[in-house]
């Protein structure tokens, strides 16, 4: 079986007076916004991320039901959870990204000159 670790910026605070679902969505809501979670990062599943935090369940899945309710987090089916964006150009940006990065890989070039076609196109002037 694989270990399972929690991942950086979700721990909780054993002092912290908060019942533990709502310190979970604190820490994903402040990863968030201090970019520690960006847009597209995807959650562990539910049943991980409470072994990890020794957690029931169930609380795991209420914390991601009411950051899916607030917007902050998108869950897509059997491909898991993930950081939505904050705003949405960024949700946009983010979209486009996706794409971009299925077609590159699709196209077989590496991740560096994929990044290099893209830093000559945004340098382009119009």
């Amino acid at each position: 079986m694989a270990e399972t670790s929690v991942p950086p910026g979700l721990a909780l605070a054993p002092d912290d007076p908060r019942p533990p679902s709502e310190q979970l969505r604190h820490r994903v809501q402040q990863g968030r916004a201090d970019g520690t979670l960006p847009a597209g990062t995807r959650l562990p599943p539910v049943r991980r991320l409470a072994e990890a935090l020794g957690l029931a369940a169930g609380t795991v899945a209420k914390a991601y039901r009411e950051l899916e309710a607030a917007g902050v987090i998108e869950t897509r089916g059997r491909q898991g959870s993930f950081v939505r964006a904050a705003d949405l150009t960024e949700d946009l940006a983010v979209r486009a990204a996706r794409r971009y990065a299925a077609e590159i890989t699709e196209l077989g070039l590496s991740p560096q000159r994929a990044l290099e076609l893209v830093a000559a196109q945004l340098g382009r002037s119009g």
